[in-house]
């Protein structure tokens, strides 16, 4: 027994050196927000003293429970989502670990696919009939292989979409605006497994390299990552309504959401330098600030006030 208590003695000095160690803030969560976060931080290193944040591309959900895991330098001090997350807030909770949300702006989720692919015109219910696992008043197996299977209308080639794994929050957002809207209460919500959707990993960059060579397939991915690659791929219309700026902006085009960090308090005057960085992450979602020119919607005059309210409540 005394030789566990010494060993587990020794763990937790390790730990707890490795700790001390650490004097970056470390950031997790959405492969949405991930080119957002990417900006700000070398804003951030170009213009503080302080060390350039250390940031990973998670999912929203598997950075969030990264997030909630624990109080302590080995754990996140803030964690990006494309979804929110004050659903698992008990994992939180467990731990001791108190947060708080900011919602930095809006963005579209878009269905796209290679310049020299077909031209695409969906409406919600074409898109849930397509990617469901279970279609249909008696929620059979999903029957459609084609997209024109499910209306003569749409093109006649193979149903063929890579997206994001479950951890993802735009996976999350998807299946809550698209498939819940015509099968909620009717059919279980699951993105079919039959190897029509292919889960491409949390890399949204290499969702659209696959995408240039395969002018067949369709990409599931936020907005920014459409705007950014115009020279490479096209967005399909969704509802009548194109995925352009205006329209996402507009809260015009139906598949949009809403973007989040999440602010650790137990690590504020703990970790250096993260009030400085929530500070230019807000004044860099600014209407005609650098975010803006990667694609983020930056949120109403009310939605930013919101925002720069709960900056100062820290």
């Amino acid at each position: 027994m005394k030789k566990l208590f010494i060993a587990a003695a020794v763990v937790a000095a390790a730990a707890t050196a490795a700790d001390a160690q650490r004097t970056a803030i470390r950031v997790v969560g959405s492969s949405t927000v991930f080119p957002f976060a990417t900006k700000v931080i070398e804003e951030f290193a170009a213009t503080t003293d302080y060390e350039a944040p250390v940031l990973s591309s998670d999912g929203s959900g598997g950075g969030f429970k990264l997030f909630c895991k624990g109080v302590g330098l080995d754990h996140p001090d803030i964690s990006n989502a494309s979804s929110r997350q004050l659903g698992k807030k008990p994992l939180c909770d467990e731990t001791g670990v108190e947060f708080s949300e900011f919602m930095i702006g809006y963005d579209g989720i878009v269905l796209a696919n290679a310049n020299e692919g077909v031209e695409l015109s969906v409406t919600i219910d074409q898109l849930a009939d397509a990617l469901n696992a279970t279609v249909g008043d008696d929620c059979v197996a999903n029957p459609y292989t084609k997209w024109s299977d499910i209306d003569p209308s749409l093109p006649a080639i193979e149903i063929e979409v890579l997206g994001p794994p479950s951890s993802s929050g735009t996976r999350a957002a998807f299946e809550e605006i698209v498939l819940e809207e015509k099968y909620d209460d009717v059919c279980d919500i699951e993105v079919r497994q039959d190897g029509h959707y292919i889960e491409a990993g949390e890399n949204d960059s290499a969702i659209v390299d696959e995408l240039a060579a395969n002018p067949d397939a369709f990409g599931i991915f936020g907005y920014s990552f459409l705007s950014n690659n115009a020279d490479r791929i096209k967005g399909a219309t969704v509802g009548g309504v194109a995925p352009t700026f205006e329209e996402i902006a507009a809260q015009n085009y139906p598949v949009s959401r809403s973007l989040y960090f999440y602010v650790k308090h137990n690590h504020l005057g703990v970790v250096a330098g993260m009030e400085e960085y929530i500070q230019l992450f807000i004044d860099m979602a600014q209407p005609g600030g650098a975010l803006e020119g990667l694609g983020l919607i930056p949120g109403s005059e009310a939605d930013r006030a919101a925002l720069q309210d709960a900056a100062d409540a820290l």
